[in-house]
């Protein structure tokens, strides 16, 4: 038992060396711990709003068989931005014909959305009360944001896709060409 105590206090300076590094690694900003490089802070860039959308270029969204209403994403609004943010117009058609369209954004990192505009029925983009951040919650209400971002725009274990990659998958998930 005094051998256990010995071998146990001798390793204390170690514990206390190995957490202070990796305190001093989380407090410089790094993201690894043998990172050299100290990553910026993120800065959002102000995105320019898209054309408004065109039956042509929507590509179904399948959200099962549980949903009462049709979402699409339109490919030709669909970017990659260098902060990182994945922007794309959704039009959502309900069972009796009533139409949303909206422009937003996901960020991957975080896990979060953000509504840029609002489409008008005269083909105006227009800007919300509220352009927070939000959590992407996987529920009934918001499936299509828990499905773009995990089957198509933040895949976990494995390397972000590019635009032309996320178009493919998204075409491929539709069944379209």
């Amino acid at each position: 038992m005094d051998a256990v105590s010995r071998l146990a206090r001798s390793c204390v300076p170690f514990f206390f060396a190995a957490a202070s590094v990796v305190l001093v690694g989380c407090a410089s900003g790094r993201t690894a711990l043998f990172e050299d490089e100290v990553m910026p802070a993120w800065k959002e860039i102000e995105p320019e709003f898209p054309a408004f959308p065109e039956r042509a270029h929507l590509i179904p969204l399948d959200m099962g068989t549980e949903s009462t209403s049709s979402s699409y994403i339109d490919e030709k609004s669909l970017t990659l931005a260098g902060d990182g943010i994945v922007r794309f117009t959704l039009v959502v058609r309900s069972a009796g014909g009533a139409q949303n369209v909206s422009f937003e954004g996901v960020r991957c990192e975080t896990a979060e959305r953000k509504l840029y505009a609002i489409g008008r029925n005269d083909r105006e983009w227009i800007k919300p009360r509220s352009d927070e951040w939000r959590r992407i919650s996987d529920n009934a209400f918001n499936r299509q944001y828990a499905l773009l971002a995990k089957d198509f725009f933040c895949p976990a274990g494995s390397i972000r896709p590019d635009r032309d990659g996320i178009v493919r998958s998204l075409r491929q998930a539709a069944g379209l060409r």
